[in-house]
Formats: C-alpha cells, sequence, structure tokens
C-alpha cells in the first residue's frame, strides 16, 4: 500500500529552532529533552486519540522504562541491533568498595570504571516485554492475543532533529496468534494508515521498510525484510517530501518471538505475532511541524479529533 504525500515541507533550520525553543529545554545530552507544558499536552491528547481507536478486546499495560536484560538477550537484540542498547549499571560491592569509587569524581578520577552491569536493560521497543508475560499463559485462545502497551524507550542514536531522541514515547497494539489472524490485524490497520493521518491533519505515505539491523549481516536481513513485506511505515514529510520521517510501523514478526517464548496457537504451532507502533513524540512534533505553534490555530478538523 502506498499514500502519496500531498504536502512538501521544506527544510528550515531556523523553523526546527523555534520549535525547539518553544517545545523543548535541552539537558545536556543530544536528544534528551525536558518537554514543556505545551507539548505534553498535545501528547496526552494524542494518547487519549489512540486510545479512542482501540479494538474490542483488547487487554492495556503499561510498562517501566527499563527490563530484564536476559530477556532482551534471549530476543535476540544484541544480534540485530547491539549499536542501539542502552545498558543499566551500578556501583556494587561492600559499602568500601562503593564509597571508594564514588569518592573518585571529587579527586577527578574515572569512577564509572568500578561500574558492572545490573540485571536490567532500557527498554528499546514498548512490545518486548510482552512476549514473555504472554508465554506464561499457556497457548493462545481462538481469535488470538490483543495487547494496548507503552512504555519509555531509548535508543543510542544521538541527533539534534527533533524527530530523533533518545529517549521517547512508544505506544503498540500487538496482536498474538495463528499467521492468519495476525496478517488480518496487521492489514487492517495498514488500511487505516491514511485515514489516522488525514484525521490529524497531516500529510502521509506508506511505505515498505526495514529496521536498522546492524552490520553486514544485517544489510541482508533488511533486504529480507523488505522483499517478505514484513515492515511498513506512514512516512510524514517533516524535513521534505525526499526525506520523511517514520512516525507509525506496522510491523509482521511471523514466529519469531512465537518460537523463542514458546508462545503456542490454538493448533499447537509456534505463534504468529504483530504490532502497530505509535511514535508518540514523533507525532507530536509532526503536529506543531505541520500546523504551528499555535494551537488555537490548528485546522478545526484536528482540533476536534485531539478535543482541543
Amino acid at each position: 500500500m502506498t499514500v502519496a504525500i500531498r504536502t512538501t515541507v521544506s527544510e528550515s533550520p531556523d523553523r526546527q529552532d523555534a520549535l525547539a525553543d518553544a517545545l523543548f529545554h535541552p539537558m545536556g545530552v543530544a536528544g534528551v529533552y525536558a518537554r514543556t507544558g505545551l507539548y505534553e499536552d498535545i501528547v496526552e491528547r494524542l494518547t487519549a486519540w489512540i486510545s479512542a481507536k482501540r479494538e474490542e478486546g483488547t487487554e492495556v499495560l503499561r510498562f517501566p522504562p527499563v527490563m530484564s536484560r536476559r530477556d532482551l538477550e534471549k530476543h535476540g537484540y544484541l544480534k540485530s541491533f547491539p549499536n542501539l542498547l542502552g545498558c543499566v549499571c551500578a556501583l556494587h560491592g561492600t559499602e568500601a568498595d562503593i564509597r571508594a569509587a564514588a569518592d573518585l569524581q571529587a579527586t577527578g578520577g574515572d569512577w564509572t570504571a568500578s561500574l558492572s552491569p545490573a540485571d536490567m536493560v532500557l527498554s528499546p521497543a514498548a512490545c518486548y516485554p510482552v512476549y514473555p508475560l504472554a508465554a506464561s499463559r499457556g497457548p493462545v485462545t481462538p481469535g488470538g492475543w490483543l495487547f494496548d502497551v507503552a512504555s519509555d524507550c531509548f535508543r543510542h542514536e544521538p541527533s539534534s532533529d527533533l524527530d530523533r531522541f533518545q529517549s521517547f514515547r512508544m505506544r503498540e497494539y500487538v496482536c498474538i496468534g495463528s499467521e492468519d489472524e495476525v496478517l488480518a490485524f496487521r492489514d487492517r490497520w495498514m488500511a487505516k494508515a491514511e485515514e489516522l493521518a488525514g484525521e490529524l491533519g497531516l500529510p502521509c505515505a506508506v511505505k515498505p521498510a526495514s529496521d536498522p539491523f546492524f552490520g553486514r549481516t544485517g544489510q541482508v536481513m533488511a533486504v529480507s525484510q523488505i522483499q517478505q513485506a514484513l515492515k511498513f511505515e506512514l512516512l510524514i514529510p517533516l524535513h521534505s517530501a525526499e526525506k520523511p520521517t517514520a512516525c507509525m510501523s506496522f510491523n509482521c514478526h511471523r514466529d519469531h518471538f512465537g518460537t523463542t517464548w514458546d508462545i503456542k496457537d490454538q493448533s499447537g504451532a509456534p505463534a504468529h505475532t504483530a504490532c502497530v507502533a505509535f511514535g508518540m513524540d514523533r507525532l507530536a512534533v509532526a503536529l506543531f511541524w505541520t500546523h504551528g505553534l499555535d494551537t488555537a490555530a490548528w485546522p478545526h478538523a484536528v482540533r476536534d479529533s485531539l478535543k482541543l
């Protein structure tokens, strides 16, 4: 499915700076910001707007910004995206060991050399914790399982662009079931893509895509993902029509997570999974980029959708 981008938004560093000044406060790290009330109000309204789209029978789960390191390793994340991973580290040992390490900072020493990994990592995607949870429930019931999940996520890709944060919010609808159930779920959400963007007054295109797999092997995986039509993205032209930003994605994982976590469908076969991901911060930035900072002047249809 491809939807033509209907308008072009020209690149403007001054425009990005104006948006950044009104919406964010820098925190000394690229892609990590304090967020203003103006911005957060729109994120909250987007959250409610997405909740109103929730399909009947969907279970709601909210996850913390950290997850089990062992679970992430089992997912295969280190094979596919090791460059994006954020790990939680801590000072371990006796009170004397920890005090000696902490005191190094006062004398210009490197206290971070004493850090060692904790049993947590920063969550790179909102859906990852749902699969081991689902596996603990036994076989998937007929019709499949639907989940509404969200969390703060992290990916180590520093950038000064407002559409690429390191710390960001992700909302997802997830389906676990048979191959047919999962594909039907993914396809019906893709069919809604232009309508969803239209409600927000956002020009868009939906195109095949691939995840940013790491290294040479990753390039082969990316080609295979596109050839199998496993991932599509809703692209919005923030910088330009030639350089659009992915603000939603529609992903089919086949039986990867079913096999990894031994999740069975009603026939006893490894369950298939799919997810629809909403980049909350990217959508919010896209709204301000497209419609301006004065929300009272946004198009009436957009204001109605967001209950402004």
